[in-house]
């Protein structure tokens, strides 16, 4: 390979970064650079050699040094000699398999991208531009645009796929990735996000090893057991030193990530929707569109690819009313009374949590239909009157008298067999006919990739809504998806279920916020099941997970940091001992911990302590004082939950580095322990910060060479705030 083969350069410049691929004489387009700014040409880092086994193009039979196989690819496609993993592949009818995609022409266009029917990032045209690179196989009859959505000030790259059937005949999309990037080396580490239900978003970091190593999720849902965000990093990369990329997608279903080390030490990385069970036909000029990859790169570590991320969702995902503003400090009946409650018992816990400053009550599961355990109701979108001891009118301006918001619980792609919905329209279920069907949590899900299926849900919900001053929605989704079949009249096809089942789910939830604009909506999942940034478009915060545990929730926390805004974290003070791990915490601690996020309230205030009381006045206040440099201010993890098990630490910092916010947790306690010390960062060096509340100053630069320490007080999970103004 000869760089002379480089016809023409397509070059995306952001105020950091460039992004460079070639075209070669062949059409084929090679990835050639990724990284710091530059204004030169990439291409000298093409080589050529004779690889035995790996193919070579047609046109190139007698020159064995030009092989895909070998080449940095900007899309590869399965079936033009490229052996690796391929972010695109389809089938014809006649049965093959494979596409041969050579460029056609590029044009690029102010403003950015949108997507039909998906989410995905949106900035004026002011600060943004696209560019569209067009493909094309004459053979299959197929053109594929890929799409690249520039914010150059964010220093965001996004990326998209079209796929249109030009031919007479059905095609089948067998996989599509939304992005796919080749580097000509190796020694990267990758650093994803596992979990389980009620302990998401751990972080595991480890090299990529020869081959590939895949993640992704099949529940229907992006899952509590990996996200889809994840970073690739050179292994000497720190919170502020080195080289990373990350690659986050706006997707709420079934999605893969792969990184793979090739026999020559290269490394590729990928992302989009799960190519399992997914077989999407294409009539005759039927399109097709992928979601969306939104992938940054940051020269200063992971915490400043962290705020490059927190900005873009923040600002260029979420929507809405409550995007900027402050989001009401709300307090949630579920671990007070479960589903054990009447009116009476709603309106008491309420006046209590209004006297202490409380600004939003949110009635949870069991006020519809006969749901008074999991086994019953779902599907049955109408108020229990005879539970709530009137209409939910009640509720709502007894609550409004008080001074407060008030909000409620959905499940709106649920159902159980025990229903009035189910025994009409037992169809309207994703069963497989003569099977029996796999249960979770005792309920069935709703096929929302049919409309009249979700808009008669939509209808039912929408008439609740009218029926009270509703200025919350809490949407939750609590079983994942098998059993993939659809009574759809005409449908065979069912490799298709599973993503239009999720645009059914995104057509529901832009019909409630078009017709709801002012209405705050927490999605949620069983927690963080659903925690992703196609989910932030409609929702801008998530419920991030059902643990409610301080010390698990600094873990939890700490994980979803990594990719996503403070703001989109939805985290609530709970009782002692805890629902989920029996453990104790102070109330204080509850409090710190909660407040790395939406901050809310999960308990019975009746039942706390007088002292208890005055604490929940003076967190409310003190989170009024500091909710817009928790939400926009810069995150730095001050802490390794694998190696620092002393203490736990976070920082807010003001982008002017003005004001800083400290926050403490010890972990554990020893007799006669060593002094922890807490190093902050990002602040100015050459100013002195003064602690307030205290007649103490202390250096910039001392405070981040050296550190604060965590006083030494004998308890468990002490925790501490620390307000700092620079002088």
């Amino acid at each position: 390979m000869r760089s002379r083969d480089i016809t023409e350069y397509i070059t995306l410049q952001t105020k950091n970064t460039t992004y460079q691929i070639g075209i070669s004489s062949l059409g084929f387009l090679f990835h050639l650079y990724y990284g710091p700014k530059t204004e030169g040409k990439a291409d000298y880092l093409l080589t050529g050699r004779d690889r035995g086994f790996s193919p070579n193009p047609y046109e190139k039979k007698e020159d064995r040094t030009y092989s895909l196989d070998a080449l940095p690819m900007e899309y590869p496609s399965y079936g033009n000699g490229d052996f690796r993993s391929p972010a695109f592949n389809l089938r014809t009818s006649m049965g093959v398999f494979g596409a041969d995609l050579r460029y056609r022409s590029h044009r690029r266009t102010e403003g950015k991208y949108s997507i039909p029917g998906l989410p995905a990032v949106y900035a004026s045209a002011q600060d943004s531009y696209t560019v569209e690179i067009f493909l094309e196989d004459e053979t299959a009859q197929v053109s594929v645009v890929l799409k690249y959505g520039v914010l150059p000030d964010l220093d965001v790259i996004t990326r998209s796929v079209s796929v249109t059937n030009t031919g007479r005949e059905t095609i089948y999309i067998n996989k599509i990735y939304s992005a796919s990037l080749d580097f000509l080396t190796g020694g990267f580490d990758l650093l994803h996000f596992y979990g389980r239900h009620a302990m998401e978003r751990n972080l595991e970091r480890f090299p990529i090893l020869f081959g590939n190593q895949s993640f992704g999720s099949r529940r229907g849902t992006s899952s509590h057991q990996h996200n889809p965000f994840f970073i690739l990093a050179e292994s000497d990369t720190t919170e502020d030193f080195g080289s990373c990329y990350g690659m986050s997608l706006l997707y709420s279903g079934n999605f893969r990530m792969e990184a793979e080390k090739d026999q020559y030490g290269q490394t590729r990385i990928q992302i989009g929707l799960s190519d399992e069970m997914f077989d999407y036909p294409l009539m005759p000029k039927e399109e097709f569109h992928s979601p969306e990859a939104a992938m940054a790169y940051s020269g200063r570590g992971l915490a400043h690819l962290s705020h490059i991320y927190h900005k873009l969702i923040r600002r260029h995902v979420c929507r809405g009313k409550y995007r900027d503003c402050r989001r009401p400090v709300l307090i949630n009946n579920w671990e007070a009374t479960y589903m054990d409650f009447d009116g009476d018992r709603l309106i008491e816990i309420a006046r209590q949590a209004a006297e202490l400053g409380v600004e939003m009550f949110v009635l949870d599961d069991g006020w519809f239909g006969e749901r008074n355990s999991d086994n019953a109701g779902l599907g049955d979108w109408y108020v229990n009157e005879d539970k709530l001891k009137g209409p939910l009118s009640r509720i709502s301006q007894a609550v409004h008298q008080m001074g407060m918001k008030f909000g409620l619980w959905i499940e709106p792609e649920m159902v159980n067999e025990d229903s009035q919905l189910y025994r009409e329209h037992p169809d309207w279920a994703l069963v497989v006919p003569g099977r029996k069907p796999v249960m979770g949590r005792n309920q069935l899900v709703l096929d929302f990739s049919r409309e009249e299926v979700a808009d008669h849900i939509f209808s039912m919900i929408c008439k609740v809504l009218d029926s009270a001053e509703i200025e919350y929605i809490k949407m939750d989704m609590n079983r994942s998806i098998c059993n993939v079949y659809t009574a759809t009249e005409g449908f065979q096809n069912y490799g298709q279920i599973m993503h239009r089942y999720m645009l059914g789910v995104y057509r529901f939830l832009d019909k409630l916020t078009t017709r709801y604009p002012d209405l705050l909506i927490e999605g949620c999942s069983g927690g963080g099941g659903r925690f992703d940034a196609g989910m932030l478009y409609y929702t801008p915060q998530i419920w991030c997970s059902d643990n409610t545990d301080a010390i698990d929730r600094i873990r939890i926390q700490h994980g979803t940091s990594f990719g996503y805004p403070i703001s989109a974290v939805g985290s609530h003070v709970s009782a002692v001992p805890n629902h989920q791990t029996g453990r104790i915490t102070p109330f204080r601690t509850r409090a710190v911990v909660a407040m790395a996020g939406s901050f809310g309230y999960e308990l019975d205030l009746n039942r706390i302590s007088p002292q208890e009381k005055e604490e929940v006045s003076r967190q409310i206040e003190d989170y009024k004082k500091y909710w817009d440099l928790i939400q926009n201010g810069l995150y730095y993890r001050l802490h390794n939950p694998e190696t620092d098990k002393e203490a736990a630490a976070w920082e807010f910092l003001s982008e002017d580095r003005k004001r800083v916010l400290l926050n403490i947790v010890s972990l554990d306690t020893h007799g006669n322990s060593p002094v922890t010390y807490i190093r902050l960062k990002g602040l100015d060096p050459d100013k002195i910060y003064h602690l307030e509340g205290e007649n103490s100053s202390y250096p910039g630069a001392i405070l981040m060479q050296a550190g604060i320490p965590v006083p030494a007080e004998l308890s468990e999970y002490k925790a501490w705030q620390y307000s700092f103004l620079r002088e």
